[in-house]
């Protein structure tokens, strides 16, 4: 690749940590580094022997967002095929997990409302402080926030841009756990391999059940969650699932 390595990523069995590495920049978000988190997570979702990832941020701080002296260049930090940073409409179908230092503001926290979990230090603060500037969050923040917290407390956070500490989103449940400042991605190693210890198959539809009934009438899940679980269904590794259960032995994932 010619362009600067601004994502990194490292494997973990069957875990792949991503990295945003733009710690001068305070890891915002440029088009080159989206176009790089998109072609890590077509990896991820073609990587059979990946189970989930983890995105965390180099130089002890997640993402300060959008780099705003690229959008003064006229770059917008996205791609065609997965929107904002290269995944914020598009992220991965396996599960994902934040491991979050330092700031996650704006596109920043619209990066971790794109995951499925979030761990978060103690000492980090996050916010959607866009209005502050005379700008609207348009990476999915505005609408994923108050799907994740009560309405009105997430309106106060988009009409103010305050931004408040880990704790805050802890205790409205946004942040599954917090963590010493420090080991926010030795924790989320921890509770990846936790995941991995589950059909890979099996997580990447239960997310997409999920997700479908933040969005979906319950009538139509009824209708329409067998398509989304229908690849897990006939694998093979549900077979060695239901063998290893009679067995009593531990399964071997397969990822087919």
């Amino acid at each position: 690749m010619s362009e600067a390595q601004s994502i990194t990523t490292q494997r973990e069995g069957g875990i792949l940590i991503i990295t945003i590495n733009r710690p001068e920049a305070r890891n915002a978000f440029d088009l080159a580094t989206s176009r790089q988190m998109q072609a890590v997570m077509d990896m991820l979702d073609a990587d059979d022997s990946l189970f989930v990832g983890i995105i965390t941020g180099a130089g002890g701080t997640f993402c300060a967002g959008a780099d705003l002296k690229a959008v003064a260049r006229g770059e917008r930090p996205a791609t065609p095929e997965r929107g904002g940073f290269g995944m914020f409409s598009k992220p991965s179908t396996k599960p994902l997990i934040a491991a979050v230092e330092g700031y996650a503001v704006g596109g920043g926290l619209e990066l971790c409302l794109s995951c499925d979990l979030i761990v978060a230090a103690s000492s980090a603060k996050l916010g959607l402080p866009e209005v502050r500037n005379g700008v609207v969050a348009i990476g999915g923040g505005l609408f994923r926030l108050p799907r994740r917290m009560p309405h009105h407390l997430a309106m106060e956070l988009a009409l103010t841009g305050d931004i408040r500490e880990a704790a805050y989103f802890h205790q409205q449940g946004v942040v599954n756990q917090l963590s010493s400042p420090g080991c926010a991605l030795q924790d989320a190693l921890a509770l990846a391999q936790r995941l991995v210890q589950n059909s890979p198959l099996a997580l990447a539809a239960s997310k997409a059940v999920v997700q479908a009934a933040s969005e979906q009438t319950e009538a139509a899940l009824w209708d329409g969650q067998m398509a989304l679980v229908a690849k897990a269904f006939q694998s093979e590794d549900r077979q060695e699932g239901l063998r290893a259960f009679a067995e009593k032995r531990k399964p071997v994932w397969s990822g087919r």
